[in-house]
């Protein structure tokens, strides 16, 4: 057999083609679209590359926010904690603060009681007082009154009850009223 020889078929014309518009415009077009494949076979490739640096990055973000929900996770009971205590504590400074002023309250209610007028309780609440007591004339109970509306700290004195004891007619137990100024 004989050996065939290749020929190659060129259906672009060889000879001044090149200098004719449409020549160049076809080079142009050929070589145009040329580079815009490299080019676009680049970012192809470096989009597929940057893929896996990508994963590598959302694996690690996705450990470091397993770590912190853990470390949360961790110290939430300290946390309730932490603010139970708060909350405890500003009720306590609350009360330290109504309890310095329930004192001094206190103190004045105290300071002028008649001789022989007894407290048995005094009630405190918000912005008022409520005082039960045992005396043995109405003469105490009304300068007991009178002595705590000229201190000028109290307000809308009001008698609530008064009566004699039933096991001593010599006893009068009364109740009483008053708003802190």
């Amino acid at each position: 057999m004989s050996a065939q020889k290749e020929e190659q078929i060129n259906l672009l014309p060889q000879k001044g083609f090149q200098t004719t518009t449409t020549g160049r415009v076809l080079a142009w077009i050929l070589s145009t679209f040329r580079v815009i494949v490299i080019v676009t076979e680049i970012i192809v490739m470096i989009a597929f590359l940057s893929r896996f640096w990508l994963d590598a990055q959302n694996s690690d973000l996705d450990d470091d926010l397993e770590r912190k929900q853990s470390l949360l996770t961790a110290s939430l009971s300290f946390e309730n904690e932490f603010r139970d205590t708060q909350k405890r504590l500003t009720i306590f400074s609350q009360l330290v603060s109504k309890q310095e002023n329930l004192a001094s309250t206190l103190e004045k209610i105290t300071r002028y009681l008649p001789q022989d007028l007894f407290l048995k309780t005094v009630n405190f609440s918000d912005n008022s007082f409520q005082i039960d007591g045992i005396s043995p004339n109405e003469t105490n109970i009304q300068q007991y009154i009178v002595n705590l509306q000229s201190t000028g700290s109290f307000s809308d004195i009001g008698i609530r009850e008064i009566k004699s004891d039933p096991k001593d007619p010599n006893i009068l137990k009364f109740s009483f009223i008053a708003q802190l100024k």
